[in-house]
């Protein structure tokens, strides 16, 4: 398998990036932190050695599998912060929720490309689209519900799909958004009713987005300096290594720093569609705009919320961000992703 470097240099760099930056602002998560970034280097090249065809020959499997996980993870999963997203493998942990998204994707690019697409097909699709998604919202991780989503719309724009159908799906999607609220947990409600006006709780639920805007502002053009930022090394900034990272960047890098960051993931993004043009299948192409869609509105997602633009959802920057299962995650799907390009 070829490898391209227009490809794996920008990840790598944002991988180096993640290091430093993460070592700043909280440097209590190594060295053991280091094992995701030697496992996620190691699955990405183990599954950029496979051509997405056979990959694909066990989409099934994979989607059983991911049924499996994510129904483990309600079971034995460890309680934290009364959710149960977690499963405890010695001193580490994983996040199913987010290892399968990418063995969820090979499965419905294949389920809705390989088939006829009439509406009796369309609608069994749905159904086994909602199964992983109700299964991750109980947990509850609305964020990782919303990505994950995003993604298997990827695989149904890049289908067949008549534009009524399309339209039809597009307008069961508008009503339940608001019968969706009353099935979110009163910490997601908070965050959205916040956002609205973040000021009417200043000190409780609007706190968050509040200090992320001072800190992304308060770097200006070239950063405060590298564990000097006042929001992130006095704790005034919560979840900073994750929820917050980029307003961490903004704040001890400054504009520049963000720049740079966004810039990576522009060319991560763009190489995404060369991809999408030399698939070596539709499967794969349907595969790719999955995972395109979902990178992009991921570090839409978090930037806009660390900006205030959009509500605090716990959104990650990829290869950014800690959480050792987002890494895994995301190193996994780029690997796939360079078995899907024709040579």
């Amino acid at each position: 398998m070829k490898f391209d470097l227009l490809f794996i240099a920008p990840i790598s760099l944002l991988l180096i990036f993640s290091v430093v930056i993460l070592n700043s602002v909280a440097p209590n998560l190594f060295p053991s932190y280091y094992w995701y970034f030697v496992f996620g280097i190691v699955f990405s090249i183990l599954f950029s050695l496979f051509d997405f065809e056979v990959i694909s020959a066990f989409s099934k499997y994979l989607y059983v599998i991911s049924i499996i996980l994510l129904l483990v993870t309600l079971i034995i999963g460890q309680v934290t912060r009364e959710t149960v997203r977690w499963i405890p493998i010695g001193s580490f942990s994983i996040q199913p929720s987010e290892i399968v998204r990418p063995f969820l994707f090979i499965f419905f690019a294949n389920y809705f490309i390989g088939n006829k697409l009439n509406f009796k097909h369309l609608l069994k699709g749905l159904i086994l689209m909602a199964l992983p998604l109700l299964l991750i919202l109980v947990q509850p991780s609305l964020g990782v519900t919303v990505i994950t989503a995003i993604g298997f719309l990827g695989i149904i724009l890049a289908s067949e799909i008549n534009k009524k159908q399309l339209f039809m799906l597009g307008l069961i999607a508008i009503i339940l958004i608001p019968v969706s609220f009353v099935f979110l947990a009163p910490y997601q409600k908070s965050r959205i009713l916040n956002f609205l006006n973040p000021e009417n709780d200043p000190l409780g639920a609007g706190y968050n987005a509040i200090q992320s805007k001072i800190s992304v502002g308060s770097g200006k053009i070239f950063g405060m300096g590298l564990g000097k930022g006042v929001g992130t090394q006095l704790e005034f900034l919560p979840e900073k290594q994750t929820d917050f990272i980029f307003a961490s960047i903004s704040e001890e890098l400054g504009f520049s720093g963000a720049i740079l960051v966004l810039g990576l993931s522009f060319l991560i993004l763009f190489r995404l569609i060369k991809y999408m043009e030399n698939a070596i299948s539709p499967y794969a192409r349907a595969f790719l705009s999955a995972v395109f869609l979902t990178l992009f509105v991921q570090i839409l997602i978090h930037t806009g919320m660390n900006m205030g633009i959009f509500p605090v959802t716990g959104v990650p920057y990829p290869l950014v961000s800690a959480g050792g299962s987002s890494l895994l995650a995301t190193l996994i799907t780029l690997g796939v992703v360079n078995g899907t390009r024709k040579i």
